[in-house]
């Protein structure tokens, strides 16, 4: 790996400025032609540190280049036909509305968020506020939605692609703080995007800086979901207001606030940089503590040595792994899902292997409309193969936990694919 030293300044690259990427890989023209079909419907964004740092150019299949660069499978081919002929017609109205067209064919917001996950306040939608289960409220800062670089596989897809109809963002804090007043049940805040992390620390310090000063009595956790750890490190260490984050993750710890940084991490080469260590390192001295999470992926990291690996260094670093969740049913699905029955054989071969400091990953879970569902095992019940699975969380509580029971199908990558075994014609929370 290179040295921390190395390429400081953040450097994106996205769909109209592929030429320097193409300079920097030696990526083939029909390589990068593809890139820009699929961007015109899913976005695309990647920098200096991971085009120079984490991809090995000389393999095609490289996991980063997959995670980063979109490949042609990631759309259907009705879908890349259709929006290929739109982009040779260049018509901007055409390939919008092609482009607006598919998108809407993509689950753009699955199990249910546009619909049931956004509180009220005043009998007024909190726009940028999501509420599905009691104890956690998500925030989405306007500042914070986009990232350091786009995942391929990316569920929140819809935060980037420029159209606020898809989006979700506040524009400012009052009215969470007000909210939570009125929610004592709520114990959690999780600013998510995007990734607030591209924020400036004066516009994180204005969001967090409400929450300390608010003095909350429920709230006892902040949560931020980043991919800066692995995307850009260098936001902890050399950044011209690294420091000052550091400082402000301090005055959350310092105030008696619990502040859990929730770290997406795909595959083990993201935490083997000299640079990421460091980052590590001083997150951790401030007090926080850093969990990690990641889909198991097609093509990534569906394999149980994958996953032994990172959980293994993640808890050598002072990481603390929390879950493998199932790829959502939206965008590249198609493209990175592994079967359920496949899912669930990989978690257990890896969780068997690690040491009991790593078992604390959950999963694998899915984050469907009625909840949080962990997938706990195929068993053979009444002459029956089934699917064991419980709820990790609900939007009824009272369902957390309560073991169930779905037809097995070696097929089913979601669980809107399964069926409810032993004859019942439908799940108990239905």
């Amino acid at each position: 790996m290179k040295s921390a030293a190395a390429n400081q300044r953040l450097r994106v690259f996205g769909k109209h400025n592929l030429e320097q990427i193409s300079q920097l890989t030696k990526l083939p023209p029909e390589r990068l032609e593809e890139i820009k079909v699929v961007a015109e419907i899913l976005p695309f964004r990647a920098n200096n540190y991971v085009v120079d740092q984490l991809i090995d150019w000389s393999n095609p299949d490289d996991e980063i280049l997959t995670l980063t660069f979109p490949r042609r499978e990631m759309l259907i081919p009705d879908h890349f036909d259709k929006i290929s002929r739109a982009l040779k017609t260049k018509d901007s109205s055409v390939i919008t509305k092609t482009a607006n067209d598919i998108r809407l064919q993509l689950n753009p917001h699955p199990a249910g968020q546009m619909e049931l996950n956004r509180p009220t306040l005043a009998n007024q939608v909190l726009e940028g506020v999501q509420h599905k289960y009691g104890p956690t409220v998500l925030f989405f800062p306007e500042e914070g939605q986009t990232c350091h670089a786009y995942c391929t596989f990316c569920f929140r897809w819809p935060q980037f692609v420029g159209d606020k109809k898809l989006r979700f963002a506040s524009k400012g804090i009052e009215t969470l703080i007000s909210y939570l007043r009125l929610h004592p049940e709520v114990s959690d805040v999780l600013f998510t995007g995007g990734d607030p992390l591209v924020m400036s620390v004066t516009v994180l310090n204005h969001y967090l800086s409400a929450l300390i000063a608010a003095e909350i009595p429920s709230l006892k956790t902040i949560r931020i979901g980043t991919k800066a750890l692995s995307y850009w490190p260098y936001r902890f260490i050399t950044d011209r207001d690294s420091s000052q984050l550091l400082s402000l993750f301090r005055r959350v710890v310092d105030s008696g606030i619990h502040l859990a940084i929730m770290a997406h991490v795909n595959h083990v080469r993201e935490l083997e940089t000299e640079i990421v260590r460091q980052a590590v390192t001083a997150v951790r001295a401030t007090g926080a503590e850093i969990r990690s999470q990641s889909p198991i992926l097609r093509k990534i990291n569906d394999s149980p040595k994958a996953w032994s690996q990172m959980w293994t260094e993640q808890v050598a670093m002072g990481i603390i792994p929390y879950y493998m969740f199932v790829p959502r049913d939206t965008g590249a699905q198609h493209f990175f899902a592994v079967s359920l029955a496949s899912a669930i054989s990989t978690y257990q071969q890896a969780i068997r292997s690690v040491s009991g400091l790593a078992r604390t990953a959950r999963g694998p879970s899915m984050s469907c409309t009625p909840g949080k569902i962990e997938i706990l095992g195929v068993e053979d019940l009444n002459g029956s193969k089934v699917f064991v699975l419980r709820f990790l969380q609900a939007r009824d509580p009272t369902w957390s936990y309560r073991p169930f029971f779905a037809k097995f199908d070696d097929q089913a990558t979601w669980f809107d694919e399964l069926r409810p075994a032993f004859g019942e014609p439908t799940f108990f929370f239905e």
